[in-house]
């Protein structure tokens, strides 16, 4: 089948190169030359492990392709799935939707013929319904081009084998001739046993809002329960391993630190508590702002964190480990690790940030950060490091060669990152926004390690 893809973003250029990997014909369409000529070479302009390998093989076949003309993506086929971006309005009231109605704006003068349009961005219900009204205006061939709306569930770091090896397809379609034409695409995985489910558009495009509020209320619920186990003494690792052994409810997102954060979570829980209020579904609005505020919370309960272990962080030296706002991917997008350097920055302190792969992206969002090629060297003189996002390198590290560099033996790891065990038993204080088991001697963040006593001054 041949189709399109509109806009090359993570979604789009993942989409496309997977759409081909199923052996579709596909021309993938950005208004941006530079990232269209990029990704002709056969090459992503972000991380995503395995993408690379999938566009150069199939831009050297020729079944994959990628222009700037939106005419030429009308000649080209009559499926055009919509993967432009839809981040959230600065005051936090809803979606930005004019990339979306941007690109069907510049296909639509281009349709000349029947056409099936599917929609991938997160968008509020009513928004199919929207573009078809814009479609009947502008496109030539009017009601033969249909809206169909397929929300991606993709994560970061597992964008390819989420599309080529999803849980399940979810489409609103408005015709049985669209449901079949989905179901064609779609074909190779359905025969190997994904799961298609079909209902109407407004039910489509609240699914994906829906499944990242309800993982972000797990883990803004574990963050609440964290604060329960600081008042008592409890272990909320412990808590989260028998709560989650529960095959209601699971282990995944049950993880008490620094948050959520990235380009989805936090814009769909607040884009869906704000579709609830207008829609007059003040439960479910002020339910998900809870978790919206828990989460924003924890962030500033780290800086808070530092401040008590460090009193005043004038010209304090603070190595921050992680600048993605979780390992996998160099996505910096409301990163909670980059946001606590800032705060911790305006107080004084001198964070010095260490990223495998999001230090470049790191730098163009916060340049007031200094930064470091190795976690050793963003670790020399520190008077704390602060452990922001799980990359498997910083469980790996020696508690001793970073001790060696150290200005003093602070780690306060704020995402679960390291075997804290191992750093204490090196002399190590160790501290965390939440607490965890240590028989009793760590409470508020702070566990003493064994071995001495080596509290900051």
């Amino acid at each position: 089948m041949r189709l399109t893809v509109i806009g090359c973003g993570h979604l789009g250029a993942t989409h496309a190169a997977c759409m081909a990997e199923l052996g579709h014909q596909v021309l993938g369409v950005d208004i941006d030359a530079d990232k269209v000529a990029l990704l002709g070479a056969g090459r992503a302009w972000f991380l995503e492990p395995d993408l690379d390998d999938l566009l150069a093989r199939h831009v050297k076949t020729g079944r994959l392709a990628f222009t700037t003309s939106f005419e030429e993506a009308a000649r080209f086929g009559a499926v055009h799935f919509l993967g432009v971006g839809t981040p959230g309005l600065p005051d936090r009231s809803g979606y930005d939707l004019s990339q979306v109605f941007g690109a069907v704006a510049a296909l639509a003068p281009h349709l000349t013929g029947p056409a099936l349009i599917v929609g991938k961005s997160t968008v509020p219900p009513g928004t199919t319904a929207r573009l078809v009204r814009e479609l009947r205006r502008q496109a030539p061939a009017g009601d033969a081009v249909e809206v169909a709306w397929n929300p991606e569930f993709l994560r970061e770091g597992r964008a390819v084998d989420d599309t080529l090896r999803p849980d399940r397809i979810v489409v609103g379609v408005p015709s049985m001739a669209a449901e079949a034409t989905v179901r064609e695409v779609y074909r190779p995985l359905t025969e190997a046993g994904i799961p298609l489910l079909t209902t109407d558009p407004v039910t489509a495009e609240l699914v994906k809002g829906a499944a990242n509020a309800f993982l972000a209320t797990k883990v803004s619920f574990i963050n609440a329960m964290a604060d329960v186990c600081d008042k008592t003494g409890a272990d909320v690792a412990t808590l989260a391993d028998a709560v989650g052994l529960d095959a209601r409810i699971g282990r995944a997102f049950l993880t008490a630190g620094i948050g959520y954060g990235g380009g989805c979570l936090p814009k769909d829980v607040r884009g869906l508590a704000a579709f609830a209020a207008g829609a007059g579904a003040g439960t479910a609005a002020g339910l998900l702002g809870l978790v919206d505020e828990i989460n924003s919370g924890r962030r500033q309960r780290v800086a808070d964190l530092a401040t008590a272990l460090l009193g005043d962080l004038s010209g304090k030296r603070i190595a921050l480990w992680g600048a993605a706002f979780k390992p996998g991917t160099d996505d910096v997008r409301d990163s909670p690790a980059l946001d606590v350097a800032d705060r911790l920055s305006r107080l004084g302190a001198r964070v010095v940030v260490y990223d495998p792969q999001a230090a470049g992206n790191a730098l163009v969002e916060f340049p007031h950060l200094d930064q470091a090629d190795s976690a050793l060297a963003a670790a020399q003189d520190a008077d704390a490091v602060l452990v922001g996002t799980a990359w498997p390198q910083f469980a790996a590290a020696d508690p001793a060669d970073v001790a060696a560099v150290v200005a003093q033996p602070l780690i306060i790891d704020a995402c679960q990152a390291i075997p804290a065990d191992q750093w204490r038993a090196q002399g190590w204080t160790v501290a965390a926004p939440f607490p965890t088991s240590n028989h009793g001697l760590e409470r508020s963040g702070l566990t003493q390690p064994a071995a001495r006593d080596s509290r900051p001054a």
